[in-house]
């Protein structure tokens, strides 16, 4: 098994890499593990309270679960995926089975700045963008998919993302095996990546 964590600041273009990478590769051989997956459960706190929550923080994120679940795909077992809601800020009841694949992708933005979970990782890659196109996309996603508005979205983005990034994030840049600038635009970077997939393949 091949573990990869892809990495990257909040609208790097990680998951458009992710996607291009698994759709250069032979049919079900990756299993994707968002970091996302695993934010705390907060359905013991107010709506309000959970709503300020700070998802670029590493405290936000349950380590120990998901170690636990990159450990047992390595051997060969089965894991329960949480299921995350945004807009409550809470987790679902419902889990998605992950089975073993030869390639497991976990993507996130904090996972390179984890030392146990790095530690777990054959391959580490972090996708560097531009901070104004990266606001960008975070405006898009959180207006559409969030239902926030533009100035909560911004708020947000002084407030917490952006300090976040430049403490918790930028710094773990220094611990990729390779950096991809441009995010997903980045074909000839996918392609190496997807090259470099294909080789581990086959020779294992």
């Amino acid at each position: 098994m091949l573990i990869v964590g892809i990495a990257g600041g909040t609208g790097s273009g990680k998951t458009t890499v992710v996607k291009k990478i698994i759709e250069r590769l032979p049919c079900k051989q990756v299993a994707v593990i968002p970091q996302d997956s695993y934010y705390k459960d907060n359905s013991n706190m107010p709506l309000e309270d959970r709503q300020k929550i700070n998802f670029d923080h590493p405290d936000a994120i349950e380590w120990p679960l998901l170690i636990e679940h990159i450990k047992k795909l390595c051997n060969n077992q089965s894991i329960e995926q949480p299921i995350y809601s945004y807009l409550t800020c809470t987790r679902n009841k419902e889990t998605i089975t992950v089975k073993p694949h030869k390639v497991v992708i976990i993507e996130g933005i904090l996972i390179l700045g984890n030392p146990a979970l790095r530690k777990l990782m054959n391959l580490k890659v972090f996708v560097d963008a531009d901070a104004d196109d990266r606001l960008s996309r975070v405006i898009q996603r959180d207006i559409v998919e969030r239902g926030r508005s533009i100035s909560d979205v911004l708020k947000r983005y002084e407030d917490t993302v952006k300090p976040s990034h430049l403490q918790f994030i930028e710094p773990t840049k220094r611990y990729a095996d390779i950096i991809v600038p441009q995010g997903g635009d980045n074909t000839v970077a996918i392609d190496l990546l997807t090259h470099f997939i294909e080789l581990k393949l086959n020779l294992k």
